[in-house]
């Protein structure tokens, strides 16, 4: 560990723990402890071997000296640390080598002082200091490399987190941009259309709701989870620019089970379920057809139904390995799978079902993650 010289960061690295919040103060406590448990121990060990109370005068100095060594090692350590191994070891080697024979020096002259009639000469007291001195500053300096090494770690693997959240948002944003200018296109198409047929009034309350959508949308961070009792609503908005296109061949059924309308989830991942049922049920067909999205409980997990009336899928519109929909229903399906996974990994699941006599069917499972905010009830429209 090394001396607080300015206020900037002790160790050079951020703190993993709250312990190391504060580095100046970690240093200053361990520095402290560590040098006074030290004296108690050297203190207590002499008593008991029968040293008279004035030997501990010299034990006082030792730890005065291996104090004020260790604040100069410390800053010398810093300096080496990020260094190249071979350089870093082989100086600060040298350097407790040094301190070990200044520290030892500095002891077996003190003693001498304060026991002149000592039978064990300068020598002889060098070469005992030199063991007990060099063992405590090697103990010193292998808990500074362990404790600095050790933040460095925990650095590193914080720094992966946060870049692996960073990437998961990233993703996140890119699969939820992506919706946008799938449905624009339809939307501004369709207003397009009626402005060429010159009604201008329907085109002005589809402009609206449009707007009324993206307003609501784009209010919510790309990333961000609504509850179910908003995403709802915001099926609503998308639904009532889409009646304006199809009228009655449109038929919305929402069966919401209040018990669900608080759990969360990504926003926005019901939106393109609608848009292919709409593109694949309603469109083709001259008497349009019935949607339903409906959401309980089950068990634990919340489980969400949207299915149409349509015409199905065709044989080619499946794939023979995995009786799944395949790319002709559009990037809607790869997409809500991705950002389930992207929410809630394995604990979600994602299923298509064409009927035998028409229909289609998507189910979606996630772990049940109450928010405290709006309720809804079973609607109808």
């Amino acid at each position: 560990m090394q001396p607080p010289p300015t206020a900037a960061p002790l160790f050079g690295i951020s703190s993993p723990g709250p312990f190391f919040g504060n580095k100046v103060r970690a240093f200053w406590q361990l520095q402290i402890l560590g040098w006074v448990a030290w004296l108690g121990l050297r203190g207590v060990s002499s008593l008991a071997n029968g040293q008279s109370f004035a030997f501990l005068v010299p034990i006082v100095v030792s730890a005065i000296t291996g104090f004020s060594l260790t604040l100069i090692l410390s800053v010398c350590y810093r300096a080496l640390i990020n260094q190249r191994p071979i350089l870093m070891w082989s100086v600060s080697f040298g350097l407790a080598s040094l301190a070990t024979a200044l520290w030892a020096f500095i002891d077996a002259w003190v003693i001498q002082i304060v026991n002149p009639s000592s039978e064990s000469g300068l020598t002889g007291l060098l070469l005992g200091l030199v063991y007990i001195d060099g063992t405590s500053l090697g103990a010193w300096s292998a808990l500074y490399f362990a404790i600095n090494y050790f933040l460095q770690l925990e650095e590193q693997n914080d720094r992966m987190l946060r870049l692996e959240a960073q990437a998961a948002s990233a993703q996140l944003a890119m699969l939820r941009y992506q919706l946008n200018p799938h449905f624009l296109f339809n939307t501004l198409n369709s207003i397009s259309t009626l402005v060429l047929l010159k009604q201008a009034e329907p085109a002005n309350a589809m402009l609206s709701r449009l707007s009324a959508f993206l307003r609501y949308t784009l209010a919510n961070e790309p990333t961000a989870q609504v509850t179910l009792a908003q995403e709802v609503e915001t099926l609503k908005l998308y639904l009532e620019i889409e009646k304006m296109r199809f009228e009655d061949r449109l038929r919305p059924h929402f069966a919401i089970d209040p018990a669900v309308a608080r759990a969360r989830l990504p926003s926005l991942l019901l939106q393109p379920l609608v848009e292919n049922a709409i593109k694949y049920a309603v469109t083709p067909q001259e008497e349009g057809a019935d949607i339903t999205i409906s959401a309980q409980l089950a068990g634990q997990n919340v489980r969400i139904t949207v299915s149409d009336t349509g015409a199905g899928l065709s044989a080619g519109d499946t794939d023979p390995t995995t009786g799944t929909a395949t790319e002709s229903t559009g990037v809607g399906l790869a997409n809500i799978r991705d950002r389930l996974a992207q929410a809630f990994g394995d604990l979600q699941r994602f299923d298509v079902h064409a009927g035998a006599e028409g229909g289609f069917t998507v189910t979606i499972e996630f772990p049940f993650q109450p928010d405290g905010q709006a309720r809804i009830g079973t609607q109808g429209s």
